[in-house]
């Protein structure tokens, strides 16, 4: 089945799965409580950003045992993202290319959505809301594109990512230069309500790239850095050239990431100490990989490409103490 009709499918099956009720069968798993971000996270694993666009499944994503969620990346004004096919599969490196281009319903929509959610249930994992830039702003405007999202967004947020490294907005990456973030991320801190602020960086910049980000991170006071979003690498591949050209422009994600999101992570805590929160994800499919990045100084760790790969008591598995 073409990747991305398999993903909505994917989602109907679990929102039904919550609405009757079933994912509520699904027995007590013990976890490990992780106090960070001012929250109580269920166990140190949950579901990276990309999954659940729009926040219609959160409920039932926590259900299946992932002990937060990242719901976006949402922009400030509606989009459809890039032409399809925008979605590929390599499955003989559990990798997915993507070039979906934050499709999403927009920052108001999504705030509603969350606002009734919250109104609603008091069954929650904890929730981090990523944004992005709308595709039509300049560049020269992100600032103020970021804080519309984030004063939107905000009050319904556990916690706000700030994506400026996804490889499929054009110029995005541009805004990971340090004279170019500090003013996205002060506009958002100024609409935070006070909620933790996080930025996520890409696996493809320079090591003092990532120091640079970091020392930037630690002058704004922000909560933390989320580590890392796809690459636009195609090196040690198992699949075959004319297979992985075929899929064309994207970002990578899955297994062949462990390596150099390890690397960032470690990078990272050596620099800021203590202190700051590090979520690490990049590669991640087993409890021994997630046990690693803790010991390498994550606080939380997240995953996506493997709930494609290992099925849906994937979270269960990896949270389980």
């Amino acid at each position: 089945m073409d990747p991305e009709r398999a993903h909505h499918l994917g989602m109907f099956v679990i929102r039904i799965s919550s609405k009757l009720r079933l994912t509520q069968l699904l027995p007590r798993i013990k976890t490990e409580r992780v106090t960070a971000l001012g929250q109580g996270f269920d166990g140190h694993f949950g579901l990276a950003a990309g999954f659940d666009k729009n926040a219609v499944a959160v409920k039932a994503l926590g259900e299946l045992g992932f002990s937060h969620l990242e719901i976006g990346t949402i922009t400030a004004l509606a989009q459809p993202g890039n032409p399809t096919p925008r979605l590929f599969r390599l499955k003989e490196d559990r990798a997915l290319i993507n070039r979906m281009g934050f499709n999403n319903d927009g920052a108001e929509a999504v705030a509603k959505r969350l606002e009734l959610l919250r109104t609603k249930s008091n069954s929650l994992p904890v929730i981090g809301v990523n944004i992005g830039k709308s595709k039509v702003v300049d560049l020269a405007d992100a600032a103020e594109d970021y804080r519309t999202s984030a004063r939107l967004l905000a009050p319904w947020a556990d916690y706000l990512a700030v994506n400026v490294s996804s490889p499929n907005t054009p110029g995005l990456r541009d805004l990971q230069s340090v004279e170019a973030l500090k003013p996205i991320l002060e506009a958002v801190q100024s609409e935070a309500l006070g909620k933790p602020v996080l930025v996520k960086i890409a696996p493809d910049l320079a090591n003092d790239d990532i120091l640079e980000i970091a020392a930037l991170s630690k002058k704004l006071k922000l909560a933390g850095v989320i580590a890392t979003n796809t690459t636009i690498s195609r090196s040690n591949l198992k699949a075959g050239v004319s297979e992985v050209e075929a899929c064309g422009a994207g970002g990578l994600s899955g297994a062949p990431l462990n390596n150099r999101s390890l690397e960032v992570l470690t990078l990272l805590r050596n620099y800021l100490g203590n202190e700051s929160v590090i979520i690490s994800v990049g590669g991640v499919e087993t409890r021994e990989q997630v046990l690693e990045r803790v010991k390498a100084g994550a606080t939380l760790v997240q995953g996506y490409t493997g709930f494609i790969y290992f099925g849906p008591l994937w979270a269960r598995k990896l949270n389980r103490d």
